[in-house]
Parts: C-alpha cells; structure tokens; sequence
C-alpha cells in the first residue's frame, strides 16, 4: 500500500517550471480578468455619465430654439439642420434621435422623422422615463416665464456611448499582453531557478547510485544558488573521501585483526600436529597467547571507540588533582613497562591544581600518549618523555612530549582521524588507528582538547587541556579584583 502510494505521488509530481509557470498563468489570468471587468465597468459609467451630459446640453440647445407662441411650441424651420450637425458629438447609431413634445406629450418635431406611436414605444407610459432599459436619455423642459410647456428628448443606445467592439478588442489586448509578460517573466526566473537545483538533484541521483564523481560548474550571480552549487559539490566532494577511507579503513581493519588469527591458527597446528618439539611448542604457544593479547587490545580499543561514539560511555567531572593523578599515572605506567626502561621526568608549578574532569578517563588519554611515544622510539634507543603540568587562563594542560621518530608532515593533519596510521607506525606495531581518536572524544567529552603542537624527527609534543576547577572563595576575590580595577 504504501509502495503505491509513493508511485502514485511520484506520477502526480511536476517539474518546478512547469508548476510554477502554470500556476502563475493562471493567477494572471484570473487577477487581470478581475480588472479588466472593472475597468470596462468603470469605462461604461463613465461614458454614459458623459454621454448624457452631452445630450442634454443638445436639449438644452434644442429648447432655447424651440418658440412658444400662444400656448403653442413652433420649431425653427433649421432646427432639422442644427441636429443634423450636433448628430457629429454623437457616436450614433440607428436608435440616436430627438423628440420635442408638448404639454401635452404630442410629437412636435423629431429627428430622425416619427410618429406618435413611436414615441410610445420609445418612452414609457408616463413619458418620464426610455422604456427599454439598453437605451438612455437626456429629458429637458421648455419653460415659458414659470410654467413648462413641453420637453426635449435626446434619447440613444447605452452601447453607443460607452464602447465599442473596438475597444473591447484593444481592452482585451492590452491585459492580455500584460498577462504574457507576466508569464514570461515568471517562466524565465522559473527556469534560470530550476536549472541548477535539476544540477543538483541529478547529482544527488548520482551519489545515491554510489558514483561519487559528479560536477558542478554552473555559476550565476545568485548568492545562494552559487553558495548551495558550491556546498553541495563539497559535500560531494567529501562524501568521496569519506567513502574511500570507509573503504580503506574497512580493508585495513579486516586486515589487521585477520593477522593475528592466522598467526595463532598457524602456531596452534604446529603444536597440534606435533611438527616441533616440546620445548618449540611452549614457544609457539607463548606467540600464540601474544598475538591474541594482541587482538584482544585491538577489539577492545574498537569496543570502546563505538560505546564513545554511541553515547554509551558515561565521563564524570569531579573536582581532581591533576598533579597528584598524573604522578601516579607515570608511576603505574613506568612498572608495566619496566622492561623498556623509560625515562619520564614530571614538571609542575608550585601548589595545587584542581581540575574538573573523569581521572579513570585522563589516565587513558595520558597512558595513550605515553604508548605512542614508546612505540615511536627507535629500536636501541631509551624512550624518554617531559611531562609538564601547567596552567593558562580557566584551562590546565599536560604537555607530553616525547623523543621518538616524528609525524611526518602529511600525516599530521590525519592522526585524529578514525583507522588512520601512518606508514611507519603500520610498519613498527599493530593497531587499528584508534587511539588518538578515542583520547580527544575522551577530552571533549570533559570540556578539554586534545591537540598535536608539534612534531619533528627528535620527537612529538601533544597538549591535553581540561577545565580549571576554582573554588568559590577565589572566584570572588577574583570578581572583587576585577571590580576595584574597572572602577579605578
């Protein structure tokens, strides 16, 4: 159901060209049809208003020439003339005409020629008033000192007078002209916006098959169309890293712990098999047991990686004396590995420094770098380290350095990262590449930082920082300093 129902949506979805294009047409359409209908409302109103107001003074006109004699209207014989040439004002048609009644509403004069039963059907019964409401007219009186005499009607269609097929015809192209330049306005936008999120989705496609190698060369003058072109590139870009050291660091992974079980399956069949001596086989088997020690190492540094990065391992704060935890780091370690013989020599300031931290997990980023720097010496060489406790602002750190061979330089930008190991350490020991990484997650974890200073053939300098604990009574003498020193 729910498999339908994505194709069924999938079939239903549009290109934002199209979607948007359309929509807006449509919203043109609607919106300039809207005006349109009020405009020409408008136009009709206003021309009838004028129209009317031209007729009437034609009536106007028509009853100053009109004589009354005797109770009786004369028309002026060159009244049939002066219409005629009024008639031009007019934009007449077949029902334009002027009728002049008397008192009596009998037809004296009309233009164009009538009888009186087409003044019925022209006027209503009360003659007040056009009896067809398609047609409007103009009614004047004729007055004679204070009592009317009789009335002037100019009377023609409403459509003669507001607008023609003409103008409906050139009201008609001019919206429908705005509406094309509207849509091909949006239609261009549309499509200069469309066009690089098409780059990116196709691109996106790409990285979802599994081919990283895609580009991106499209470049406008859109700000964020070129910063989304650009991050979506270097995603890509680092998604394929991310892949190939995935890649790599599986192979390298799979590789070491594979060396070990081959080596113990090896030793173990010897033994078995009776193909050394006794006394051989007591060797073998303490290989054995070192490789699997080994391993064992290995998979735990993997365990402990994974529970970090999980959420999983849980890092106290408590208030610690970091001097007194690191001398009895170095004394522990300096006993498991006396058989080397290392030299470490610890140097801290006077007094005590508390820092607020998980002292269980600042021994295994201490003993970790301590490891390394073995690890690091040269065959024949004594590992010495100077360990130095210090404190600089609200942070206290422990340098340690080392006398071994170095990081070299394109390996240094890497050593935090998880499974790397640079060529000389694959060489000289096993491992999967873990342990610094594990340490500075273990540092940021307390609010603290693991850091590389620096590293050379004569040996390696890491600084481990951690939050300075300050007791209250310092923190407000040092508020009360700060204070009196504002204030003077």
């Amino acid at each position: 159901m729910d498999r339908q129902l994505t194709s069924s949506r999938r079939k239903r979805s549009t290109s934002i060209l199209s979607h948007w294009t359309l929509r807006y047409f449509l919203i043109l359409c609607i919106g300039f049809t809207v005006i349109a209908a009020g405009a020409l409302y408008w136009i009709r109103t206003t021309s009838i208003e004028k129209g009317l107001k031209t007729a009437e003074l034609l009536g106007l006109e028509i009853a100053d020439r009109v004589i009354v004699k005797d109770h009786q209207l004369q028309v002026p014989p060159n009244l049939n003339m002066i219409v005629s040439k009024r008639e031009k004002l007019f934009n007449t048609d077949h029902y334009f005409c002027v009728m002049v009644l008397d008192q009596n509403n009998k037809l004296v004069f009309s233009q164009p020629e009538m009888q009186q039963k087409d003044v019925y059907y022209r006027l209503s019964d009360d003659f007040l008033e056009p009896r067809n409401n398609k047609y409007a007219g103009v009614m004047v009186d004729i007055v004679d000192g204070n009592q009317v005499m009789g009335k002037v009607w100019v009377m023609q269609s409403k459509q003669s007078i507001t607008f023609g097929p003409e103008t409906i015809w050139l009201v008609a192209l001019i919206f429908g002209g705005l509406i094309l330049c509207g849509w091909l306005t949006i239609y261009l936008l549309s499509r200069k916006l469309s066009r690089p999120i098409r780059q990116v989705a196709y691109a996106a496609q790409q990285i979802r098959s599994g081919n990283y190698d895609v580009s991106l060369t499209l470049n406008t003058r859109e700000r964020e169309i070129n910063e989304l072109v650009s991050s979506f590139g270097d995603m890509a870009t680092r998604l394929r890293q991310l892949e190939e050291w995935r890649t790599l660091s599986l192979a390298g992974v799979s590789h070491e712990l594979k060396t070990p079980v081959t080596s113990i399956k090896g030793l173990v069949m010897a033994v078995r098999d009776d193909v050394v001596n006794p006394q051989e086989g007591k060797e073998f088997l303490d290989i054995a047991l070192k490789e699997s020690e080994r391993m064992e190492r290995m998979i735990a540094d993997l365990l402990d990686y994974n529970a970090m990065t999980a959420g999983s391992v849980t890092v106290r704060k408590e208030r610690t004396d970091l001097k007194l935890l690191v001398g009895e780091i170095i004394h522990q370690w300096k006993i498991a590995y006396e058989e080397y013989m290392p030299e470490v020599q610890l140097h801290t300031p006077q007094g005590s420094l508390y820092v607020m931290g998980d002292a269980l997990r600042i021994q295994q980023i201490i003993v970790n770098l301590l490891n390394n720097g073995l690890h690091a010496t040269p065959p024949g060489q004594q590992a010495q380290f100077h360990i130095h406790v210090r404190a600089a602002k609200n942070m206290l750190h422990v340098d340690v350095q080392d006398n071994g061979t170095g990081i070299s330089l394109e390996d240094q930008p890497k050593i935090f990262e998880r499974f790397y190991r640079g060529e000389l350490k694959k060489r000289r020991n096993r491992g999967l590449g873990l342990g610094l990484t594990y340490s500075r997650l273990l540092a940021q974890e307390q609010g603290g930082e693991l850091t590389l200073v620096s590293s050379s053939p004569e040996g390696s300098l890491f600084s481990l920082s951690l939050p300075h604990w300050v007791s209250e009574e310092k923190m407000q003498i040092s508020e009360k300093t700060y204070r009196s020193t504002v204030q003077a």
